[in-house]
């Protein structure tokens, strides 16, 4: 028997969407999940992720598999992915909105009338404990703290939206050896979980650049949760805005940190590339 699929991308970062609404458990396990993810020998994807049923007081649940079969707690392009796919499942055009069981809690995507997808992330968690990470103490935020990697001092503030970002500044977002630094962030001690890591170029108070390394898919052209705790960190280290353009190598994302309730919200692209089965 074979199981139907529907590739989707935010902004690049590409993902293999599979209906598993019949089941609670994923239809694939996370070894076939790299095999599929890989771009040579299967369909080529950042990741695999399973629309599941709810609970009482939510429409669905995402699962995801990263391309290296490990399990994040949620995908900010991901869950925009999802959303298009859920609506395209339910016969949807236009305006919808979901509310989505996540390893990072509630999420609630809105389709809009103009195709984008304006997502709810919830709030930044900014306590050591919370991302997680030994940089400071446990009820302490990590903000411009210094980090070795690799023989060099670096800056970095830390966030987590329901799953680790390390973010740092830096110039010049072109020089970074992204494939050189990005692992040895991502395996850092001091981040027990590992974590995601983010370089940002300020270009202006509503505008940055970024590049990212994914923690368990490494170089990716977008990374939605990336973007907003980028944006965040750059509020608190008063470099930017609460509301920004973050331009990702595969497009722009649009994010706003509310004062009024604390809450990111993100909007962005989800694209339907192509269906099949294997």
């Amino acid at each position: 028997m074979g199981i139907d699929f529907t590739k989707y991308h935010g902004l690049g970062n590409d993902f293999i969407l599979i209906d598993n609404r019949a089941s609670s458990s994923p239809l694939l396990s996370p070894h076939q999940a790299v095999e599929l993810c890989d771009r040579h020998f299967g369909i080529g994807a950042d990741g695999v992720i399973f629309a599941l049923p709810g609970s009482a007081n939510t429409d669905y649940t995402m699962r995801i598999f990263n391309s290296d079969g490990s399990e994040p707690e949620m995908c900010g392009n991901g869950i925009r992915c999802l959303a298009k796919f859920l609506a395209d499942l339910e016969g949807v055009n236009g305006e919808k909105e979901y509310r989505i069981d996540t390893g990072a809690g509630v999420i609630m995507p809105q389709l809009r009338s103009d195709g984008q997808v304006t997502v709810d992330m919830g709030e930044p968690r900014l306590l050591a404990e919370e991302i997680p990470t030994t940089l400071r103490g446990a009820g302490e935020k990590v903000i411009q703290e210094t980090l070795e990697v690799a023989g060099q001092n670096w800056e970095v503030t830390c966030v987590s939206m329901g799953n680790p970002h390390c973010v740092t500044f830096v110039e010049d977002v072109a020089t970074i050896d992204l494939e050189k630094i990005g692992p040895v962030f991502e395996h850092h001690g001091v981040f027990p979980k590992r974590t995601n890591t983010e370089f940002i170029q300020v270009v202006a108070r509503d505008s940055v650049k970024m590049r990212v390394w994914e923690r368990g898919a490494g170089v990716t052209l977008a990374c939605g949760t990336g973007a907003c705790a980028s944006l965040v960190a750059a509020v608190l280290t008063g470099r930017c805005d609460r509301s920004a353009t973050v331009e990702l190598p595969g497009g722009c994302l649009q994010i706003e940190w509310r004062a009024t309730n604390n809450r990111i919200y993100m909007t962005g692209p989800a694209i339907r590339v192509f269906s099949g089965c294997f």
